[in-house]
């Protein structure tokens, strides 16, 4: 008997898996098909050894937040609020204006937990990828480091300490004119190409 119903377990997972598979492919070849998808690019030309960096203050031109029509992929838009000179080179002037894209956004959840927005792909005139901070994180108020020692302390009063699982975080928002800080590194690429593996040890 037992071997009767291990058998058809087993048949049942093996068809769930293969629907699955198929359900999958239709999903990239009907959905996908017209979606212009970019390949991430390998750091693999790269120095981090470098310590040298310099600070990158940039004001938002409007206000985001997790809380209303934002969506990923959105492109807004910040202005430099300093000069940056490397070697007596005038690299970042103040007042340039640098668009860049809302990577991730995530809701505020139960239990304190905030809402967070990561901006990233910054685009700044003369300054290459790989020489600037990747993405710059915006959290909301984060009410979690409360929420569960309150949780806790509610548990021999049931349910109380459930009631705290509706207390939520704080969204995320990025106020207009409100400034962020990247860091510029400007020894992070190598100019020539690596073309054997002593070249890649860096």
């Amino acid at each position: 008997m037992n071997r009767i119903i291990l058998s058809l377990f087993m048949s049942f997972l093996i068809c769930s898996v293969t629907s699955a598979e198929i359900l999958s492919d239709n999903l990239a070849d009907n959905i996908l098909k017209d979606k212009n998808i970019e390949k991430p690019e390998a750091n693999l030309n790269y120095d981090f050894q470098s310590t040298e960096r310099y600070i990158l203050r940039l004001k938002s031109l409007e206000e985001i937040s997790s809380e209303t029509k934002a969506y990923e992929g959105q492109t807004v838009n910040f202005i430099t609020d300093n000069n940056i000179y490397y070697k007596g080179e005038l690299i970042v002037k103040s007042g340039t204006i640098v668009p860049a894209r809302i990577e991730t956004i995530v809701k505020n959840g139960m239990n304190g937990i905030p809402a967070s927005l990561i901006i990233g792909n910054f685009q700044i005139e003369n300054i290459r990828k790989g020489q600037l901070t990747d993405f710059h994180e915006i959290r909301g108020l984060d009410l979690s480091l409360w929420v569960f020692p309150l949780k806790w302390a509610l548990t021999i009063l049931p349910p109380t300490g459930s009631l705290t699982n509706f207390i939520k975080g704080g969204h995320a928002k990025l106020k207009k004119g409100q400034k962020i800080e990247l860091y510029y590194n400007p020894n992070w690429v190598i100019e020539k190409n690596p073309t054997s593996e002593t070249d890649l040890q860096l």
